[in-house]
């Protein structure tokens, strides 16, 4: 009988053993996903999206070996928003974060002094845990999961802070605020505060008064010892490293290319010679003043593309190459502010970038984003995909790219069989998005036809309507023309708004009712 028992219990560990091995080549052979979300980066501003002034040949390249999306929406027109969406799958018409909502009821927030010695001050409203994120998702079925870069859905004091969300590992700016200098005083590393070889320069301080400002040495407290977004860099490289042995989703959301204008020299100094002398930027339109604004807008872009080829060769020197899908896309349109130029850079071309276009606005300039993918075997190279989508399917596609199940109320559609080449891709009927800021917006997309409502906040309540197919640029509003289309727009606006949890993102025209902060977030 005790014969029996040994061979028995020999079984079952050899049994057990197989087991594990089993599990473990499974997860081994998972793909590595990372996402790089670039911040403020324009439709038109890499050369495979018909940028002709700045140089990005490595997202070019990422470009040429995979696929390029022409009809890739962000989920709102400004950070906050956007990334709430990118990473619950729900649209803003259901997300919780609807807004940048800097949770001033804690004081002086936007004291940005105060903000950056008192971390009870950073940080704004948290996604609740009551929702799943993508991270969320991917650690279930075995993923190393980090975020690098540029966070704004949380607070380092409060219950939702990266690690708490789905993210085994943090490393950026947890408030947007603070990453309005590229060179702060402070990053944090999960839930501990790095101080940096950084003096504090409050974002809006100008030239000091006897300065000239044609002189370069005058621009110099702008730019300090650590460069935050080369400390971001230095950390994905060592994730990439030391994850290697399982598979990993890494979230890159870098703080480039939103302003202040801010870029080691030398990356400067190739676009001075490239364009020449120009007027310098004096801070009138917020953040800090530049010798060179264009050059420098150029070089940040261009440093950011570097990033992007270190670490493609990164992946292939760890052999991890082939077995990565990367994809690059932006979270808005261009902006308008901080010195930056957008129309000299046709940053949204086809498409109009200028103030009440880009950023900050539901017309295409602030919403249509380039997106690439890169999976080599998988994607084929060089291909172009005119499949509408947006950022509520990322977590779905992600999710069937790891064998994870997407969660319930997700807005997304999966666009795996898309990426892959495969039959069977499903469409959306129309995709929708509300933004309760700049005077309050709402709009539509469905097929060619595109359904915006602006002003809702002054009580306008009309419905402008155009044809983007034949005109892109959204100059020729035909809703008196077409009713049937328009009500249609109507009824979607109403259908996909629900009454948000939070109070600042209620509209009072839509039918809500003003109060309500959501449930208390520690």
């Amino acid at each position: 009988m005790s014969l029996f028992r040994n061979h028995l219990y020999l079984l079952i560990i050899l049994c057990a053993g197989f087991g594990c091995a089993s599990q473990q080549e499974s997860a081994s052979s998972k793909p590595n996903i990372i996402y790089i979300l670039a911040d403020d980066l324009g439709y038109a501003e890499l050369g495979s999206y018909g940028q002709n002034l700045i140089e990005t040949p490595h997202l070019d390249a990422l470009s040429e070996g995979g696929m390029r999306f022409t009809q890739h929406y962000s989920g709102a027109p400004v950070c906050a928003p956007s990334r709430c969406v990118l990473l619950t799958g729900q649209h803003t018409g259901r997300a919780y974060i609807r807004g940048n909502d800097e949770w001033a009821s804690r004081g002086e927030v936007w004291n940005f002094a105060k903000a950056t010695e008192d971390p009870y001050l950073e940080g704004q409203r948290p996604i609740p845990a009551d929702i799943p994120t993508i991270g969320n998702v991917l650690q279930k079925v075995g993923y190393k999961t980090a975020i690098i870069g540029k966070w704004g859905l949380g607070a380092p004091l409060a219950d939702g802070i990266p690690n708490k969300r789905g993210f085994d590992f943090f490393f950026g700016y947890n408030c947007q605020r603070q990453a309005h200098t590229l060179y702060p005083k402070h990053l944090w590393k999960n839930q501990q505060k790095v101080l940096l070889d950084n003096e504090l320069v409050v974002p809006g301080t100008k030239l000091d008064s006897l300065a000239d400002p044609r002189e370069r040495a005058s621009y110099a407290k702008y730019a300090q010892e650590d460069y935050a977004p080369s400390l971001m860099q230095d950390e994905v490289l060592r994730f990439i490293e030391q994850n290697k042995d399982h598979p990993f989703f890494l979230y890159y959301a870098t703080p480039l290319t939103h302003a202040p204008l801010q870029v080691p020299r030398e990356y400067v100094d190739r676009y001075i010679e490239k364009f020449g002398e120009e007027e310098p930027y004096l801070g009138n339109k917020g953040y800090f003043p530049s010798r060179y604004p264009k050059a420098t807008y150029a070089a940040m872009v261009s440093y950011l593309d570097t990033q992007v080829g270190e670490i493609v060769q990164k992946l292939k020197d760890e052999g991890q190459y082939e077995n990565t899908l990367i994809i690059f896309s932006s979270d808005n349109g261009p902006t308008y502010n901080g010195g930056t130029n957008s129309p000299f850079f046709e940053s949204a071309k086809p498409f109009k970038s200028e103030y009440g276009w880009g950023k900050g606005f539901l017309h295409e300039g602030g919403i249509r984003v380039p997106m690439i993918a890169s999976w080599p075997g998988k994607i084929t190279p060089g291909s172009t995909s005119e499949l509408v989508s947006a950022f509520w399917d990322v977590l779905p596609t992600l999710a069937d790219v790891a064998g994870a199940t997407t969660p319930a109320n997700v807005d997304g559609i999966s666009f795996l069989p898309g990426l892959l080449g495969q039959p069977g891709q499903k469409e959306h009927e129309f995709l929708y998005w509300e933004f309760p800021a700049y005077q309050g917006q709402q709009a539509v997309r469905r097929g060619d036809w595109k359904g915006i409502r602006k002003n809702i906040f002054k009580g306008n309540m009309e419905i402008e309507l155009y044809n983007l197919r034949t005109d892109p640029m959204e100059q020729q509003n035909i809703a008196l023309d077409h009713p049937d289309i328009v009500n249609e727009m109507a009824a979607i606006m109403s259908k996909e708004h629900t009454v948000p949890r939070i109070g600042k993102f209620k509209m009072k025209p839509l039918g809500d009712i003003p109060g309500g902060d959501g449930p208390p977030v520690n």
